[in-house]
C-alpha cells in the first residue's frame, strides 16, 4: 500500500460549528488529494510538462511546498525549514514550477508532506483571529492565510487531475471514489453525447441499460434536492 493510500482523501460533508475544524478539514482533504495524483507515476512521469505552459505534476507539488510554509508558518513567524529553491533569483522566473535534474522528486514530495503538517500545527495552535503579514508586508489574519492556501491548492489540484488523467488515465477524487472506474465503453459512449454523436435519447437509453441501473435513481434524487434546496424561481426551458 502507498502512503498516499494510508491517508486517502476522504469527500465529507464539514461538520459542527468549529470553523477552524472545518476549514483545516478541508485543506487536509485536498492536500491528500494532490498527493493521491503524484503516487504510482515514474520519475520521468512527474516531471513530464503536459501543456504547452509547460504544466507538470511534480512542479505544481513544490510550487505549493513554498506556499503552504510561506503562507501558513512565514506569515505568522513560524519555524520552518529553508526550501533551497527560495533563496535562487530564477524563482521569479518559474523555477517553483518544476524540477531540476538536481531535486529529487520524491525528496519534493516529501517536503510537501512537511510543510502540510507545520500548516495543520500552525492551524492547531492559532486562532483565526491570530495576525500576522503577507510577504508584501500587508497585515493579514490565519483567516485569510488558510483561505488563501485552500483555493491555491484546490485550483492546483484541478490542474493535476487534468495532468494525471492525460498521463496513465487516472481520475477521481481518491481511492473508494465513485469516478474511480475502468470501463472504456462507457467513457466512449459520454464522450459520444458531449460531441454529438449520439442523441440526449440514446444516451439515457444506453444507461438504462446498464447492469445495477436504479430505474428509481432520477426520482430519488429529485425528491433530496426539492428537501434540501427548494426551487425559488421556474426552471430554464430545455433547448
Amino acid at each position: 500500500m502507498s502512503d498516499a493510500d494510508r491517508t486517502k482523501p476522504t469527500m465529507r460533508e464539514p461538520h459542527g460549528d468549529d470553523e477552524k475544524a472545518q476549514l483545516l478539514q478541508q485543506l487536509t482533504v485536498v492536500q491528500q488529494s494532490l498527493l493521491w495524483k503524484v503516487d504510482e507515476l515514474s520519475d520521468k512521469d512527474l516531471r513530464r510538462p503536459m501543456t504547452q505552459s509547460g504544466t507538470n505534476l511534480i512542479g505544481i507539488v513544490k510550487h505549493l511546498t513554498g506556499i503552504t510554509y510561506g503562507y501558513l508558518c512565514s506569515s505568522f513567524g513560524r519555524a520552518r525549514e529553508t526550501l533551497l529553491w527560495e533563496l535562487d533569483e530564477e524563482l521569479l522566473h518559474g523555477l517553483d514550477m518544476w524540477a531540476t535534474p538536481d531535486e529529487s522528486t520524491a525528496d519534493i514530495v516529501a517536503a510537501y508532506r512537511r510543510a502540510c503538517a507545520a500548516a495543520a500545527e500552525t492551524i492547531n495552535q492559532l486562532g483565526l483571529d491570530a495576525t500576522g503579514r503577507r510577504r508584501s508586508g500587508a497585515p493579514t489574519t490565519l483567516r485569510e492565510m488558510i483561505i488563501t492556501v485552500l483555493v491555491d491548492t484546490t485550483r492546483h489540484a484541478g490542474h493535476a487531475d487534468v495532468i494525471r488523467e492525460m498521463i496513465d488515465g487516472r481520475i477521481g477524487f481518491g481511492p473508494g471514489d465513485a469516478m474511480v472506474y475502468h470501463d472504456d465503453e462507457h467513457l466512449r459512449m459520454y464522450r459520444a453525447r458531449i460531441t454529438g454523436e449520439i442523441d440526449r435519447q440514446t444516451w439515457l437509453a444506453y444507461n438504462r441499460s446498464r447492469p445495477g441501473y436504479d430505474p428509481d435513481a432520477w426520482d430519488k434524487y429529485q425528491r433530496q434536492v426539492a428537501d434540501s434546496w427548494p426551487l425559488t424561481t421556474q426552471p430554464s426551458e430545455r433547448r
